[in-house]
C-alpha cells in the first residue's frame, strides 16, 4: 500500500530586491544606475531609502516638528526623483521607504523587516575626501558588515561601463 503525502504548499517565488541610499551625494547616481539595471536583468525589484537624521530640538517641539516635516518633503523628493530614474533605466516601480535615525542603524532595522532584500548597492565617492560614509561604514571591522552582499560601484565609472556590467 502506498502512502499518499499531501501536496506541496505553493511557495511564494520570491524576487530579489535590490537596496539603494538615496541621498544628496553624486555618487547615489550610480549606485541607483547599477540596481536598476541588474534588477532589469535578473527580474529583481529596487528598494530606495533615504534616511531622516532624528530631530535634537526636545525643548522646542514645534521647531522640531517642523524640521522633521521638512526633511520628510526632502526625502520624498529625493526619493521621487530617484524612482523616476529607476523606471525611466528599467521599467521598474521601485519601493520608497523613509526611515528615521542613523543610517546604518536604518539600513539593519530595515533588512530585519524585508527579507527580500537580498543585497545592497553603494558606489563610492571619486573626491578627495575618501570613498564616502557608507562605504567607509561597510569597509571598517568584520563585526560591522551587513548580513546580505553590498555591491559597491566604483564612482569613477561611466554610465555605459555600469550598463554593460549589470
Amino acid at each position: 500500500m502506498t502512502e499518499k503525502l499531501p501536496p506541496e504548499a505553493p511557495s511564494r517565488q520570491r524576487r530579489r530586491k535590490f537596496l539603494v541610499i538615496v541621498d544628496q551625494s553624486p555618487e547615489h547616481r550610480k549606485a541607483l544606475r547599477f540596481a536598476a539595471r541588474r534588477a532589469q536583468h535578473t527580474g529583481g525589484l529596487v528598494s530606495l531609502l533615504n534616511v531622516i537624521a532624528p530631530g535634537d530640538f526636545q525643548h522646542w517641539r514645534s521647531v522640531e516638528d517642523a524640521m522633521r516635516e521638512e526633511a520628510l518633503s526632502e526625502a520624498e523628493r529625493l526619493l521621487y526623483e530617484a524612482a523616476k530614474t529607476v523606471n525611466e533605466l528599467s521599467g521598474l516601480h521601485p519601493e520608497l521607504i523613509v526611515r528615521e535615525g542613523k543610517s546604518r542603524e536604518a539600513v539593519l532595522g530595515l533588512l530585519k523587516d524585508d527579507p527580500d532584500i537580498m543585497v545592497l548597492v553603494l558606489a563610492s565617492s571619486t573626491g578627495r575626501e575618501g570613498p564616502g560614509p557608507l562605504v567607509s561604514l561597510v569597509a571598517q571591522q568584520a563585526q560591522m558588515a551587513y548580513p546580505i552582499p553590498v555591491t559597491i560601484v566604483p564612482g569613477s565609472l561611466s554610465d555605459s561601463d555600469i550598463d554593460e556590467l549589470a
